[in-house]
């Protein structure tokens, strides 16, 4: 590792607009007081989470690079020349932990290219709650992050997790946008076994959070909203 390089510090952010220090701990505060250089993929969300944390940060000494679905790849090259001065960086998600189901991961493999220390901080991941609270096999699970918009696609996307979750005794989770949620629960309920159980975790670390592991025959019967509201959808068959 080059001692003359800057490290890059992996800041994890709130998953709702909650008070930051009621879910990250006192190192991200630390981290956030001694660096002023970050790659974020919203500069305004960005700054305002960062002066929730310090509110004595100076707001005019903060320098961003934005990475998003709009960043040309010749872009990211120069992302870290920060760090190759020596100074260190932060790489900010918009929700949750940098890299984990977000753009930062391809920052965090250009870190590793040019020998810039990558120094992971503690922080929620909603992937990692909603597993925890699913009571679902935690020893083997995958991610496979958003389904198909198109209906029969989508239906197949379901029933092939749900194979490869009995042959393999392997936890499925994935996400949907928001303003689709109501809809794949009635996606899961007509292409599922009854029997699959099914977990889904939403607004979670929120005054709101919902948690609920059922059968898919239990959803059938189930009466809930979860429109517009973020949630992870977890699967297993035994």
């Amino acid at each position: 590792m080059q001692s003359n390089t800057g490290k890059l510090y992996l800041i994890p952010t709130r998953l709702g607009d909650n008070p930051p220090l009621e879910v990250l701990p006192i190192s991200v505060k630390k981290i956030i007081e001694t660096v002023d250089d970050y790659i974020v993929e919203n500069e305004k969300t960005a700054r305002r989470f960062i002066k929730k944390v310090n509110s004595r940060k100076q707001q005019s000494s903060l320098n961003f690079e934005v990475l998003n679905k709009y960043t040309q790849p010749e872009e990211i090259e120069s992302f870290l020349n920060t760090c190759k001065m020596g100074k260190p960086m932060g790489l900010l998600s918009e929700a949750g932990c940098p890299g984990i189901a977000d753009p930062g991961a391809d920052i965090v493999k250009l870190a590793h290219e040019n020998n810039i220390q990558v120094v992971p901080l503690v922080g929620p991941s909603s992937i990692v709650l909603a597993l925890m609270s699913s009571g679902m096999n935690g020893q083997s699970f995958a991610f496979n992050g958003y389904i198909p918009i198109d209906k029969s696609e989508r239906k197949a996307a379901l029933k092939k997790m749900e194979r490869i979750s009995f042959e393999k005794n392997q936890t499925q989770l994935f996400i949907e946008t928001p303003y689709r949620n109501n809809k794949i629960i009635e996606d899961f309920c007509s292409a599922l076994h009854p029997e699959t159980r099914v977990c889904i975790a939403c607004d979670i670390t929120l005054p709101s959070e919902f948690i609920k592991t059922m059968t898919v025959k239990e959803w059938k019967h189930a009466n809930v909203d979860l429109h517009k509201r973020p949630a992870i959808f977890i699967i297993h068959k035994d």
